[in-house]
């Protein structure tokens, strides 16, 4: 196989920055009729281990496998990308990453390859921007605490990607099931030359965090709800992240029937347990969601109406993010 390129962690992180990349993700999707992307594969995987017993077996090795392929012909686009991701939740025990992927990018001219990526590190930075992207139509220009669920390695580029289309933020939050966490990160962060002059904090109460937050953003693997809605002030923007399937939740019922949705694409509304459980219920319909990424940047459907609505943006993630942003380190490798 000919390749121009492998790409690696580093190399993505010194070529991609937040404002360029927001920016090309609002171009993408105001263009997503030229793009062809096929429905995500998932397939559950269940690695048995040695020497383990038969009880500690099932819950070692649990771990779901992501293929995402996206293609365009476009000429500004002419791209075939393919990304095969690894979850496995129990990895935090392991000391290893719960995420890791690669990228395939190839011309969709001649079907040559070009590239192949580190996965995980373009994942990290296109979730991020398009939450910002969403954000910068859906939260008050006004906001200024940020309340950060999560401490993982997403945890910092959604925090930056935030900033950067918010800078006016004064206040930073974060939270952990595992306080220590929560307090490494803001460590670094306050130690971060760009983050100079914002306040950055671990918190152990996580109501009273929320409660007092403008934007929330989650980015957990958790199985049961953690934002309630009852928390929510009027005018807050909650960013959902980590809930990619029917099992995995990361607000209640009342978040959802409170708040104004928007998703990704439509098929977060059957692949997360935030708007497929409530669904499945009849707690809300599926009308609940007013519109897609695109359709926000297409003007299809109109953001945020007042100052004290609840807006809501639920991602699963897709394939056109991650062939625009493929495109964009490829290209300045050219």
């Amino acid at each position: 196989m000919e390749l121009n390129y492998v790409i690696d962690k580093s190399t993505i992180a010194k070529i991609l920055s937040y404002p360029v990349l927001i920016e090309h993700l609002r171009q993408s999707f105001s263009k997503s009729s030229s793009f062809e992307i096929p429905e995500r594969q998932h397939y559950a995987l269940v690695v048995e281990e040695e020497g383990l017993q038969e009880e500690e077996r099932s819950s070692s090795g649990a771990g779901t496998l992501l293929l995402m392929p996206a293609w365009c012909q476009a000429p500004q686009s002419a791209y075939i990308g393919v990304k095969i991701v690894s979850v496995f939740p129990g990895n935090g025990s392991r000391g290893l990453p719960a995420v890791a992927g690669s990228y395939f990018l190839s011309s969709s001219e001649t079907g040559r390859p070009l590239a192949v990526m580190d996965g995980s590190e373009l994942t990290l930075w296109r979730t991020a921007c398009a939450s910002a992207l969403a954000a910068d139509i859906l939260a008050r220009k006004d906001i200024q605490v940020m309340v950060m669920v999560g401490s993982g390695a997403l945890a910092p580029h959604l925090i930056k990607a935030h900033l950067c289309i918010r800078p006016a933020l004064k206040k930073i939050v974060i939270w952990n099931r595992t306080y220590s966490n929560a307090c490494k990160l803001a460590k670094t962060l306050r130690a971060t030359k760009s983050l100079s002059g914002k306040e950055i904090d671990a918190c152990f109460d996580l109501e009273t965090a929320v409660r007092n937050g403008d934007l929330v953003s989650c980015a957990t693997l958790s199985n049961e709800p953690l934002v309630l809605g009852s928390w929510l002030a009027p005018g807050t923007h909650l960013d959902l992240v980590g809930s990619f399937t029917p099992s995995m939740r990361e607000c209640d019922d009342e978040a959802v029937k409170l708040a104004r949705v928007f998703v990704d694409t439509e098929v977060a509304v059957k692949e997360s347990g935030d708007l497929q459980q409530p669904i499945s219920r009849n707690v809300i319909s599926e009308t609940r969601v007013v519109g897609t990424l695109a359709d926000l940047t297409q003007a299809k459907v109109t953001g945020r109406h007042t100052a004290e609505e609840i807006t809501l943006f639920k991602s699963v993630g897709t394939a056109l993010e991650d062939l625009a942003t493929a495109q964009l380190v490829y290209e300045a490798l050219k």
